[in-house]
């Protein structure tokens, strides 16, 4: 059974990304693959730093989530935009678990976390773009990394208004192309597993 780390790119307790990120695990489980849903919020780091990595080497938060990227096949990260780009911290914490450990050999290197792993990538705003304008940004940032970015997202438009208050996503359009993503993640990492 294919292992999916299903998170969003935003700590805010109430994101619409974290919403959208909890049903995308459901999702994930009913089509088959076993979800892990991580809150980006339980594991501060400081913002990369260069000299602070060279002093303290990774911080233990940075050090627990590599090692959740590591136990999972795929993911799926809802991430919010900002100013037409992915947020600092979704930014922040792709940048610590690059970082070579020990060695920088095997799983010792920052691209262990990364490569071969596949992704489905999503979006949720209250805008009328859902995200088109930095889903793109992600896409490339994960492949530089060695992830295989499924070709179809989830942009999730005027997100304020497709929840309902137990969470449930009520637009209908929306949960069948949330569905069809978490089937392909399921599928493809499962196949390369």
């Amino acid at each position: 059974m294919a292992r999916i780390l299903v998170f969003a790119g935003s700590a805010r307790r109430d994101s619409l990304n974290k919403k959208l990120a909890r049903v995308a695990a459901q999702a994930v489980k009913d089509a088959g693959g076993e979800a892990t849903f991580l809150d980006l919020d339980d594991y501060p780091v400081p913002v990369y730093h260069g000299d602070l990595e060279a002093k303290e080497g990774m911080p233990a938060n940075a050090l627990a989530v590599r090692e959740l990227f590591l136990a999972h096949e795929a993911f799926v990260i809802a991430s919010p935009e900002n100013n037409q780009s992915i947020s600092a911290l979704l930014k922040n914490t792709i940048d610590w678990l690059s970082r070579d450990i020990g060695a920088g050999a095997g799983t010792d290197s920052g691209l262990a976390p990364y490569r071969g792993k596949v992704a489905g990538i999503m979006n949720a705003t209250p805008g009328p773009y859902g995200g088109v304008r930095h889903l793109f940004h992600l896409r490339q940032v994960l492949a530089g990394l060695g992830v295989i970015v499924l070709p179809q997202q989830v942009q999730l438009a005027h997100a304020d208004k497709a929840f309902d208050s137990s969470g449930a996503l009520t637009d209908a359009r929306a949960g069948k192309a949330l569905a069809s993503l978490a089937r392909a993640v399921v599928e493809v990492a499962g196949k390369l597993a």
